[in-house]
């Protein structure tokens, strides 16, 4: 989480710190007003990226723009996600 948060802090994501999880949020209201589905499949398809949208979870829709990031991989793998967020 550490390192992966290291990489985020240099993107314009904001970390939406978490705890107890395999997973952090960033936030992406500083880039794009995109719904967070279309964020998302945007960012797997344009920078090979996966991220998972947090209204998937809600029954009713909402307007955070935050995308949550799975952090358990493998160093490299994590330097290479975090060289993307920054070019985003």
């Amino acid at each position: 989480r550490d390192l992966f948060n290291q990489y985020a802090a240099a993107s314009r994501f904001k970390i939406l710190k978490s705890s107890g999880t395999y997973f952090e949020l960033l936030d992406y209201s500083d880039i794009t007003n995109e719904k967070d589905v279309d964020f998302a499949i945007r960012l797997t398809k344009e920078f090979k990226l996966a991220a998972i949208p947090v209204s998937v979870f809600y029954n009713t829709p909402t307007v955070d723009n935050v995308l949550r990031f799975c952090f358990a991989k493998t160093d490299d793998t994590i330097k290479k996600a975090g060289e993307i967020l920054a070019k985003i």
